[in-house]
């Protein structure tokens, strides 16, 4: 079955490997780093924070869980692979995960606070997160969204996601990361040869 490709084809600059600074569509710095980097002692409880604060319209598939108990445990599971987290000052504002599914493959999932949607963070995020995934050996990745989430679906496409699977009201996406080592990103004003 044919999956995407991260970096799409042609598109190398895209592999930057957190930790990263970017400047979102707001004007605002926002520091990517991997989970266990990040600019507070306790990041576990800063994670259980940002979803307990989580707008109940941008819960999807049941996820996430809404007591703080329910978080903390889903963590478990989520920090089983992979994270990169997005910081804006000492305030936690996403959340991008490979998670091991135990095929040899890992599923991805992101997470934004509401607030922070919708000003680029989201897809500099998800290429964090592939990209720390790629450096360290991931190769295929999965992911299941919504169809309805038209955003999201947009923003998996754009970084080479393709539909794997039609499920109707859901719809699955993959990609490969490759077996080449990642390329470094250039400096800026550079050609991508």
């Amino acid at each position: 079955m044919y999956r995407g490709h991260f970096p799409p084809l042609g598109e190398r600059y895209r592999v930057r490997e957190p930790p990263l600074t970017i400047e979102d569509g707001e004007g605002r710095q926002i520091d990517i780093r991997p989970y266990g980097d990040g600019p507070v002692a306790d990041e576990r409880a800063a994670l259980v924070a940002l979803y307990r604060d989580y707008d109940p319209s941008d819960r999807t598939l049941g996820i996430p869980p809404v007591t703080a108990e329910g978080i903390d445990e889903w963590q478990d599971h989520m920090l089983a692979g992979y994270c990169v987290l997005a910081w804006h000052g000492d305030r936690l504002v996403g959340q991008a995960v490979l998670v091991p599914d135990g095929e040899d493959a890992y599923e991805f999932a992101i997470f934004l606070d509401g607030a922070y949607q919708g000003a680029g963070i989201g897809t500099n995020l998800t290429e964090a997160m592939l990209s720390h995934g790629r450096a360290h050996g991931v190769h295929d990745v999965w992911l299941l969204v919504e169809r309805s989430n038209r955003p999201a679906v947009s923003l998996y496409r754009a970084v080479g996601f393709v539909v794997t699977e039609d499920a109707g009201y859901d719809i699955e996406m993959g990609l490969s990361m490759g077996v080449e080592e990642p390329t470094v990103a250039p400096e800026p004003g550079t050609a991508d040869d």
